[in-house]
């Protein structure tokens, strides 16, 4: 998942979670209005919100101990969760089509190549040489680097790869500019010339015939975007690498299985593509938001496009290797995932997205963030009453289809053949899954301090080294 730059500057337009209600019978131009700001510009209210969320999920798992009925409305809540989770497992997903052959590359799509890069002196040539030189025809790509004001030696080694790569467009960027990552891309968009626009961080790794199998996807009935599924390359460093690349392996089973259900597919930043007219559509990435990805993965499913995902081949990036780093890591992740609900819960309401995406929506943001952030309560209120905790059942259930999603999505992957190695998967899973209660501290967490604290946070940029393999998953 991509990280974003924030920005010092708090918005002054905050509204309360009551005025937002109320705001649905406002008058259309002042709605209007208030959509392009917060729809686009998304700062409206976020605290406010958080602190609403907060509030009154504490308050319904108080009731849920305190009330006759809360056993009741768990075992309810229980069995939607059981429901729609074996929804998910049965879930067939479409085959892919065929890879764009040799005979089809003279009318096969442009596209145009974008990577954002602050201080990649390690990893930025050999990225370059990888894009430079993909198996699709050199006057039907082009490859743009943004240098977003490194301080390291990264723009003198991109202007000397530009004398040897005449296809490699570089963009310097001054300091102070605006709106980090997305900035950057916006910036350079106007210049490009591709009909599909595709984005990668500066540690990727890909094989070079990738767009021969991407941009067959678009040819599907509103598909604006495709997502690679992305692979650890240094799995095999520690127990920190390891767990990365399970949950890599889950969220590509859960993205299958969302998108073949009618769900949602969402982009993950490193390896996204979106075709121009769909993100013209969106108007483009969104400066103020911490993860760009997810931002335009609402957009553009308000917007009435799908997202797609190609399983392989895959895109490797290095995965952070101690507790410190993936800790910065994945609070961003967190956070940028909530921001989005809380920005457009309205327009997720009121669109008519459809059922099946609804609900989908619904399920993991009450699995990923509402549910983790309710065990607080939920433990708090169990000591106090003496009982054990009343979201077990729940939890339960979840972990049950979280360690299937990712035996199966490791299954995916890895393709085993013989009993040893799916022994071994199993193994990675149970793994996996110790690795990944880590969210049980990191949502709580955020959720709380998106409460009360103005939004302030900086952007912790994720060193990458260079020296990682390119191997899939390993015991």
């Amino acid at each position: 998942m991509a990280e974003n730059y924030w920005s010092e500057d708090e918005s002054t337009e905050e509204l309360d979670p009551i005025s937002s209600l109320l705001s649905e019978w406002s008058d259309p131009e002042d709605e209007e209005e208030e959509f392009r700001s917060d729809f686009f510009q998304g700062l409206a209210g976020r605290r406010q919100k958080a602190a609403f969320m907060l509030t009154a999920i504490w308050g319904v798992v108080i009731a849920l101990h305190w009330f006759k009925w809360g056993a009741a409305a768990v075992a309810l809540i229980t069995a939607l969760v059981l429901w729609q989770g074996v929804r998910l497992m049965w879930a067939k997903p479409e085959p892919l089509p065929s890879i764009v052959s040799d005979a089809e590359l003279p009318a096969a799509p442009s596209v145009s190549i974008l990577v954002a890069a602050k201080n990649e002196e390690t990893v930025i040539a050999n990225l370059v040489k990888m894009l430079c030189s993909l198996d699709y025809p050199a006057d039907k790509y082009d490859v743009w680097i943004i240098d977003d004001s490194s301080t390291d030696r990264t723009p003198e080694i991109l202007d000397r790869l530009t004398e040897n790569h005449p296809g490699l467009n570089v963009l310097h960027r001054p300091p102070n500019s605006p709106g980090g990552k997305s900035g950057a891309l916006n910036e350079v968009l106007a210049m490009t010339k591709g009909d599909i626009i595709g984005v990668f961080d500066a540690d990727a790794h890909l094989q070079s015939d990738l767009l021969r199998y991407v941009v067959p996807l678009f040819g599907k009935k509103n598909v604006g975007a495709v997502q690679v599924r992305k692979s650890i390359a240094n799995a095999d460093v520690n127990f920190w690498t390891r767990g990365q690349a399970a949950e890599m392996a889950l969220d590509s089973y859960f993205q299958q299985q969302r998108i073949s259900m009618g769900g949602v597919g969402e982009l993950r930043g490193n390896g996204q593509f979106v075709s121009r007219e769909a993100l013209d559509s969106c108007g483009g990435w969104n400066e103020q938001t911490i993860t760009d990805d997810l931002d335009l993965t609402i957009r553009l499913h308000l917007d009435n496009w799908k997202v797609d995902l190609l399983l392989d081949p895959a895109v490797d990036e290095e995965g952070v290797r101690d507790a410190i780093s993936l800790w910065h890591q994945r609070n961003r992740w967190a956070e940028g995932g909530y921001q989005r609900y809380l920005d457009y819960w309205r327009f997720i309401l009121k669109t008519p997205l459809g059922l099946s995406k609804k609900l989908d929506l619904f399920y993991f943001l009450f699995i990923q963030y509402l549910l983790p952030t309710a065990a607080i309560p939920d433990l708090a209120a169990s000591l106090v009453f003496g009982e054990a905790p009343m979201l077990s059942p729940i939890t339960g259930v979840i972990l049950i289809v979280s360690f299937w999603g990712m035996f199966t999505g490791l299954r995916r992957v890895n393709r085993p053949r013989r009993l040893s190695e799916l022994l071994n998967l199993s193994l990675q899973a149970f793994r996996g899954m110790i690795y990944m209660s880590h969210w049980f501290i990191i949502i709580p967490s955020v959720t709380a301090r998106m409460s009360v604290r103005p939004k302030r946070l900086k952007w912790v940029k994720t060193v990458h080294d260079g020296t990682s393999s390119t191997s899939e998953v390993s015991a």
